[in-house]
């Protein structure tokens, strides 16, 4: 599926992998039929030297190593030993961070160049479908992955799109080039489950004369969608054996037999799972949505039904809240500067993301919701920084790389294993040929699980897909051949 690549690399996916820890059992509500593939490409040692490092963890470090070995960061610091088969990198000049990973993404469902045979992002068909599930939408042929690669980014969240109350589970990639999206799956990332409030529900299905129609009927949507999942919970959650008495008969290790034990609430229902999972912590949930006042409103509602919300998309008035998210240890993925498309989108401000990294465990994001925003990221996040300066707020480089590594690693639920450069975790790197927060920024190299999947002055590791090599002139066609 992606030939140059992988011959000019000398690569094959499935080579050489190294194996992430076996994930805990999982509940009945987030058991995987269609589980990761993903291998990691084989890759030798690799030193990157003396660089300006932000590792993500708000540290900046000038003149640095980075060591990778077998998939993973070993060290970072000054003057590193590497084995003698290592190959060296000279980075000096040049700054190195954390793979770039966007938390809101429709690459794949949405494809670009975009048809409408390809628009698989909305199952607008019903106001709450949990029981989809947006991985089965996925277009791994979408010359977007390749694009947002050769913008730093190696990890990022495919989501259902924002016309429904509850749109369905939304599924964590590796950004490498395959021929099915399972051999892209982020081993053991949990699911997100993604919601959305305000305009676009109620557009979409009041103009169908269908609810909901208003604000209050999109809270009443969600109320009796958990309700419904609350009793499934209870019905399918497996009953305590009650302590039975003791008869002459039995020795003191003889279990005591319940039939409760079997009890599993009946017919197992693909929404219920969803919604169940959710409210279990299994499921993180992301939630579409612009205004302040609404958050508040979906803040209480978790609390309602006893869920967690992981992230607030969008949220243009995420800025009069701050202290609340960062209360709540809720992140907020914004965008830098979009607003005003849409009246609960007028209240945006460009400060909107320095605000809400201002408290103390605030979890700020930047974000693209874009198939072209994403291969820029970087200078999304520049724009924050530029502004903030401007309203007297002034913000090191290596806390804003937080907004694009650690915070959405957090928000995924997958920052025990990436997000930082830190000894033990993936080797997901980006060399940069400059500050990173520059207009002439670019990604020179890419490193994930610590091969080089990227490199801006080596074509053979510039992946393409089949799509946009295309194919050759037909010679010697049959004149009036139709097919």
């Amino acid at each position: 599926m992606f030939r140059p690549f992988l011959a000019g690399c000398g690569l094959v996916l499935l080579a050489g992998a190294v194996q992430a820890a076996a994930p805990a059992p999982a509940s009945r509500y987030t058991q995987d039929p269609y589980p990761s593939t993903y291998k990691p490409v084989a890759s030798g040692p690799v030193l990157l030297q003396g660089a300006t490092v932000l590792t993500g963890t708000g540290q900046r470090l000038d003149g640095a190593d980075v060591l990778l070995r077998d998939g993973k960061i070993v060290a970072v610091g000054s003057r590193l030993d590497a084995p003698g088969d290592a190959t060296r990198v000279d980075a000096s000049g040049k700054w190195i961070t954390p793979g770039i990973i966007d938390v809101h993404s429709h690459l794949g469902v949405y494809p670009s160049p975009g048809v409408g045979a390809h628009s698989d992002g909305n199952e607008m068909t019903s106001p709450v479908t949990p029981n989809v599930w947006a991985e089965h939408s996925i277009w791994p042929q979408d010359p977007g992955f390749a694009s947002a690669l050769a913008g730093g980014i190696t990890s990022l969240q495919i989501l259902p799109g924002s016309a429904n109350l509850i749109g369905g589970r939304g599924v964590t990639l590796k950004n490498v080039p395959a021929g099915s999206y399972q051999a892209m799956k982020f081993p053991g990332a949990p699911w997100g489950l993604k919601m959305a409030c305000g305009e676009n529900p109620k557009r979409v299905y009041g103009s169908r004369n269908v609810s909901p129609g208003t604000r209050m009927g999109n809270v009443a949507g969600y109320r009796a969608a958990f309700i419904d999942a609350s009793e499934y919970l209870r019905k399918t959650t497996p009953k305590a054996a009650k302590p039975a008495k003791k008869r002459w008969w039995q020795s003191s290790g003889a279990p005591a037999a319940s039939d409760s034990e079997k009890d599993t609430g009946g017919k197992r229902d693909l929404k219920l799972d969803t919604l169940a999972g959710a409210i279990k912590g299994d499921i993180l949930v992301h939630i579409h949505c612009y205004r302040a006042d609404e958050m508040t409103t979906m803040l209480d509602l978790a609390k309602e039904f006893g869920f967690k919300v992981s992230a607030f998309h969008h949220g243009v008035e995420a800025y009069k809240i701050a202290d609340r998210l960062a209360a709540e240890n809720v992140c907020g993925a914004l965008w830098a500067d979009w607003w005003g498309f849409k009246m609960e989108a007028f209240d945006g401000i460009q400060e909107n993301i320095a605000i809400v990294d201002r408290p103390a465990n605030s979890c700020a994001i930047v974000h693209s919701d874009s198939e072209e925003g994403i291969q820029r990221l970087n200078q999304e996040a520049a724009k924050v920084i530029a502004h903030a300066r401007l309203a007297g707020i002034e913000i090191a480089p290596e806390r804003a790389i937080r907004w694009l590594t650690q915070n959405p690693a957090k928000a995924l639920g997958i920052g025990e294993r990436t997000g930082t450069l830190e000894a033990g975790k993936m080797g997901d790197v980006v060399v940069w040929n400059g500050n990173p927060f520059s207009v002439y920024a670019k990604a020179e190299q890419v490193y994930i699980d610590g091969a080089r999947v990227y490199d801006r002055n080596d074509p053979s590791r510039q992946p393409k897909s089949d799509f946009m090599l295309g194919q050759p002139a037909a010679q010697g066609a049959a004149a009036g051949d139709v097919r």
